[in-house]
């Protein structure tokens, strides 16, 4: 029996061009573990994601679109799913950007361990981060607004209407600068007082020259560093969560709401 006989075309063509547009989102947006995972558990997790997006999919009646026509409609919603991707992607690479600034100043940059998203050396402090960073993403509940957007756009963009222009670039830019002043607002508080223990112990070292400062600095910024962390990290969630709602701002007027 062909598969036409008991599923409607259109509602075919529905499915296909959702699963596009959440497959372009799910390859950038770093969730925790999920590319570790088997292909088939990221297929699945696309596949179920677009299911549970099932009331949202756009109504198409009487289109019967030739091989050229579905290819671009295919592209061009992909091309949605990644833009909302980049976005959440420039938000989590914020936080571990931010993480390896502090890393070169207090010296954690000079052990590195094995990235569990990348599989690559990374430094030990940016993996903290990054995983925290992953965290806060399901606790502040932007996994939620990620979904809710994916629907939004479903409303706002008819299939294979999407033509990027010179305003999306623009958002794809914003985001980017956005990522670099979130890093910089993460790490600037901790330097800033990592640097005034750099000028007392050269102004120590003056003094006393017979004290080897190299051997002390180390240690002693690593251990200043950790104990900052640790009694700031109540702002780290609250840091999160003003640079997702930035980001879902941009989300936002880039999908035309």
């Amino acid at each position: 029996m062909p598969i036409e006989s008991w599923i409607p075309e259109s509602t075919l063509l529905s499915f296909l061009l959702v699963l596009a547009r959440v497959s372009g989102a799910v390859a950038f947006v770093p969730f925790p573990g999920l590319r570790n995972g088997p292909d088939v558990t990221r297929v699945v997790f696309a596949v179920l994601l677009t299911w549970c997006l099932r009331p949202a999919w756009p109504h198409l009646v009487n289109t019967n679109p030739g091989m050229g026509t579905l290819t671009m409609w295919i592209l061009s919603e992909a091309a949605v799913g990644v833009l909302l991707g980049l976005f959440i992607g420039f938000l989590v690479e914020a936080f571990q950007l931010g993480a390896q600034f502090l890393a070169v100043q207090a010296g954690y940059s000079y052990a590195s361990t094995i990235d569990p998203t990348s599989q690559a050396d990374s430094g030990v402090l940016a993996v903290v981060v990054q995983l925290l960073a992953g965290v806060c993403f399901f606790v502040t509940g932007v996994d939620r607004e990620l979904i809710r957007a994916l629907a939004h756009s479903l409303e706002t963009i008819a299939p294979g209407q999407f033509h990027p222009g010179a305003a999306h670039s623009t958002a794809i830019i914003q985001a980017g600068a956005d990522m670099f002043v979130t890093g910089l607002r993460v790490a600037l508080p901790i330097i800033a007082f990592l640097l005034l223990v750099d000028v007392a112990l050269a102004l120590l070292g003056r003094m006393q020259s017979q004290l080897q400062l190299l051997s002390v600095a180390f240690p002693v910024k690593m251990l200043l560093t950790l104990f900052l962390l640790a009694s700031l990290s109540a702002m780290f969630p609250v840091l999160f969560q003003t640079a997702a709602r930035q980001t879902l701002r941009g989300i936002t007027r880039a999908m035309g709401g």
